[in-house]
């Protein structure tokens, strides 16, 4: 059983339960015509970057936004910084507590120095006739994973009933989540990514500091000092400085 609705910004189909929203997203593309929100109360399957397993309690949010753009897929890739603006900004919108969150390259939003929640962008034919780009989104609202289940060094898990008190639902946090992309998706349609990657560097966490960045096994240490315009992490080493397309960062 499914439930269809407007949010405001494209449609919102609601399933109590699935495997996946991202793999939802793919298997329903075929037969959208327009941005779409799937957003699951039990996620069974639910993953995060390189494959992981999220988590995926039922009060937490877990969500994909379905999207058919156009471009190269390294700029259609860009927006997974339009969807850690938006969360933050439904995120200080529902909690008056602009203070509290703050963006960690590349796809994760803090609350209180803590992981609250992760993007996971996947994509089929981007560049042809059918892409497809689903933006999977999963937020901690009520629980967290055991910070004893993440590895050394990683930032321990948050929810946000526990570093705030306030219980949203799911429901709810969709209502401000999807105007607030729709926003930032208008930003990039019309401006491109300058307008996002300054305001991604107002709200970055650890900029200017020093930080690890591990691609592989390989792990290099150095200063955070900005992205650049292809959404690279700039990192200024002892030995040169270097533009990082991905890898996991610790603090």
């Amino acid at each position: 059983m499914s439930a269809e609705a407007g949010t405001g910004a494209g449609r919102h189909i609601a399933l109590p339960e699935i495997d996946s929203t991202n793999a939802e997203g793919f298997r329903r593309a075929p037969a959208l015509d327009g941005p779409t929100w799937i957003v699951a109360g039990l996620q069974t399957a639910g993953r995060g970057r390189r494959a992981r397993p999220w988590v995926s309690p039922r009060g937490n949010f877990h969500g994909t936004l379905v999207l058919k753009p156009s471009g190269p897929p390294e700029q259609v890739a860009l927006r997974s910084f339009a969807a850690a603006l938006a969360l933050r900004d439904a995120l200080v919108q529902l909690t008056g507590l602009p203070a509290s969150f703050a963006l960690k390259w590349p796809n994760d939003v803090l609350c209180n120095g803590g992981k609250l929640a992760g993007i996971l962008l996947e994509s089929q034919g981007l560049g042809g006739p059918d892409p497809v780009l689903c933006i999977g989104i999963g937020v901690n609202l009520i629980a967290a994973p055991d910070p004893a289940l993440v590895e050394p060094g990683a930032v321990p898990p948050v929810s946000l009933l526990q570093e705030t008190g306030l219980r949203i639902t799911p429901e709810g946090f969709l209502v401000a989540l999807a105007p607030a992309y729709a926003r930032w998706e208008a930003r990039f349609t019309a401006g491109g990514f300058a307008p996002l990657r300054a305001e991604w560097l107002a709200h970055a966490a650890r900029l200017g500091e020093v930080i690890r960045a591990r691609t592989g096994a390989e792990t290099r240490e150095g200063r955070f000092e900005s992205i650049d315009a292809s959404g690279n992490l700039i990192l200024r080493t002892p030995q040169a400085t270097l533009a990082i397309p991905a890898a996991e960062v610790f603090f």
